[in-house]
C-alpha cells in the first residue's frame, strides 16, 4: 500500500491542523493506520492510532484530549485533527499502515510495514 500524507505547515501555539493520508495499492480497509512523529533530534514517537473497523483508538498521553484521529474508508483516507497545538508537536509527521489479524490499534511503530514520506509542523510560540 501506498501512503501519501499532507496537511501539514506552520501554526501559532494555540492553532490548529488537520492531517490527511491517503492510501492506494490495496483494501485499506483492512489496515490499522497509524501515525508517529519525529522532532529534530528525537527518536520516532507514537501519536494516534485507530484499528482497521475503527472501533479501536489509542494516543499517546502527550496528545489525548487535543488530538483526534479517524478514517474514512470510502476515500481510503485517515486523518489527525490536531487542535490546542504546542510548541512541543513540532516535528515531521508520519502516518503508517499495519496489516495485522486483529481489529487493534498498534502503538509500536514495528507492526507497520507501510510509511508515508511525512509531512512537517512547526508550531511557533
Amino acid at each position: 500500500v501506498q501512503l501519501q500524507a499532507c496537511g501539514g505547515g506552520m501554526v501559532q501555539a494555540g492553532g490548529s491542523l488537520r492531517l490527511s493520508c491517503a492510501a492506494s495499492g490495496r483494501t485499506f480497509s483492512r489496515y490499522a493506520m497509524g501515525w508517529f512523529r519525529q522532532a529534530p533530534g528525537k527518536e520516532r514517537e507514537f501519536v494516534a492510532a485507530i484499528s482497521w473497523s475503527g472501533n479501536s483508538i489509542s494516543y499517546a498521553d502527550s496528545v489525548k484530549g487535543r488530538f483526534t484521529i479517524s478514517r474514512d474508508s470510502a476515500k481510503n483516507t485517515v486523518y489527525l485533527q490536531m487542535n490546542s497545538l504546542k510548541s512541543d508537536d513540532t516535528a515531521v509527521y508520519y502516518c503508517a499502515a499495519a496489516g495485522g489479524i486483529g481489529d487493534r490499534a498498534y502503538r509500536n511503530g514495528y507492526d507497520y510495514g507501510y510509511w508515508g514520506q511525512g509531512t512537517l509542523v512547526t508550531v511557533s510560540s
